[in-house]
């Protein structure tokens, strides 16, 4: 692809949607809104494309958004359902007239954090998983399964065993700051259940409280301290998982993820890493370039994963 094609890219996640329009690595313009529930659900595939206009048309006028070569999608919900991904590819493909690529939001996350290559990311946000693609492409994953069942050591786990620590210590439990800091969100810590109850997602709003107890953590508040470091050794086994039968022997990860952006959380998990034999790597980028990759080259290592709609794609 050409230097100076155009190409729009978006991040269609749970919690926020993001375009962005690209000429090579020139940013021209970029929009942002709330995010949708998965590509996955009933009628994923038009809420999503639905999304995704309504975001484009927000991107600042006189952009040449009638030039465009092609787009790069990285959807929440993309691993349910490869049928309703393939359908949103099509119809981006037909509105826009372009050749479309749709991928998950952590597959474009790996791919823009090491460009392609093979190798370990994590991503800790609102959820947590980890993602190996090897040299032959294959993809090894661990966690990422959820709020229900997995997502340990994430952004919502952390604000709900912060949470959870607040009610134990109306019960008697160990005294902490985090019941102070649950001002934020209630006037006393005995109308938490209540309030989580009436939350759209609850588990967005428990991930809200996370800072919360980082930052007590990092403030000295022995609970605190002690949810943060069990996250990281969490975080820790998740990656060890992704990395069993690697045959480097010195595994590498590129972490990513709202969480990982505190300097006191990423310290914490590096550190935990390193006692693992596991060294934390630089990302290279971030799920909106791995999207712009997915749009300007095909036959990447991650290629199987995947949906394309359209013709005349480059080599």
């Amino acid at each position: 692809m050409d230097a100076m094609d155009v190409v729009l890219v978006a991040d269609i996640g749970k919690s926020r949607c993001r375009v962005e329009l690209r000429a090579g690595d020139e940013l021209l313009g970029s929009a942002d809104q709330h995010g949708f529930p998965g590509v996955h659900v009933d009628n994923g595939p038009t809420l999503a494309f639905d999304l995704v206009l309504e975001t484009t048309a927000m991107l600042p006028p006189g952009l040449p958004v009638s030039t465009l070569t092609g787009i790069g999608a990285a959807v929440a919900g993309v691993e349910a359902s490869a049928a309703k991904s393939r359908e949103l590819a099509a119809m981006l493909a037909q509105h826009f007239s372009v050749p479309a690529a749709v991928l998950s939001d952590a597959t474009a996350a790996h791919l823009g954090a090491l460009q392609g290559a093979p190798g370990i990311t994590l991503i800790v946000g609102t959820g947590a998983v980890a993602f190996r693609f090897d040299e032959g492409g294959v993809l090894h994953r661990a966690d990422g399964w959820g709020p229900y069942l997995g997502d340990r050591g994430s952004g919502r786990w952390i604000g709900q065993q912060g949470l959870q620590a607040v009610l134990q210590a109306l019960d008697g439990g160990p005294a902490t700051s985090l019941s102070a800091a649950a001002g934020a969100l209630v006037e006393s810590p005995g109308e938490l259940p209540a309030w989580l109850a009436e939350q759209e997602n609850p588990y967005r709003a428990m991930a809200r409280f996370a800072p919360l107890v980082l930052h007590a953590a990092e403030a000295g508040d022995a609970v605190a301290r002690d949810i943060v470091e069990e996250a990281c050794r969490i975080l820790t086994h998740t990656v060890q998982l992704t990395a069993s039968g690697d045959p480097s022997g010195a595994p590498r990860v590129a972490v990513l993820g709202g969480v990982a952006s505190s300097e006191f959380f990423a310290g914490l998990l590096q550190k935990s890493l390193a006692s693992a034999g596991i060294e934390v790597v630089a990302p290279l980028g971030d799920g909106l370039d791995g999207a712009a990759l997915a749009a300007q080259r095909r036959g990447l290592l991650q290629e199987r994963y995947i949906h394309r709609d359209g013709t005349n794609w480059p080599d």
